[in-house]
């Protein structure tokens, strides 16, 4: 396997919507619970302020997309609706997509949120050098938040 990660663009955005493969699965990927996942909503989000959305390639092939969203104020950035194929599940794609993207980020600080029930994503996560954030730090960043999450903060260390 041959990596690359390269900015998204809005005509991959078909594929990616059509990586999910039901409402459930979508509702723990963005929290939108819809299938079909709609194309359009894809790509708008690559279009908002401070959002840099990739795709990762795989000898020129889309196996995965993410994005890693900027706050310069706060000097730190988060990794968000990170996606791999369903043909590319299980062969590492999710970690190498998780660890480019932060390298990618261009900041110290680097975090991502994931639903606590989500054991695939948080073994991924912690296996490309993720850890979990203080248990104070969760409870104070999930009280503005829809649901819990489990935080994760990049230390670079698998």
């Amino acid at each position: 396997m041959t990596f690359t990660l390269v900015p998204f663009t809005a005509d991959r955005a078909a594929l990616v919507a059509g990586w999910v493969r039901s409402a459930d699965e979508a509702d723990m990927w963005c929290s939108r619970a819809e299938h079909p996942f709609p194309a359009d909503v894809v790509a708008g989000w690559s279009t908002q302020d401070d959002v840099a959305a990739y795709l990762l390639l795989d000898g020129g092939r889309a196996v995965a997309y993410g994005e890693v969203w900027s706050d310069d104020e706060e000097d730190e950035a988060e990794l968000a609706r990170l996606l791999v194929d369903p043909g590319e599940r299980g062969r590492g794609v999710g970690k190498a997509l998780t660890r480019a993207l932060a390298d990618r980020a261009g900041f110290d600080d680097v975090f991502l949120r994931v639903r606590p029930d989500n054991a695939a994503a948080l073994a991924t996560y912690r296996g490309a050098g993720f850890a979990d954030v203080a248990p104070e730090l969760q409870e104070a960043w999930n009280a503005p938040q829809p649901r819990p999450y489990a935080w994760l903060r990049w230390t670079g260390r698998p």
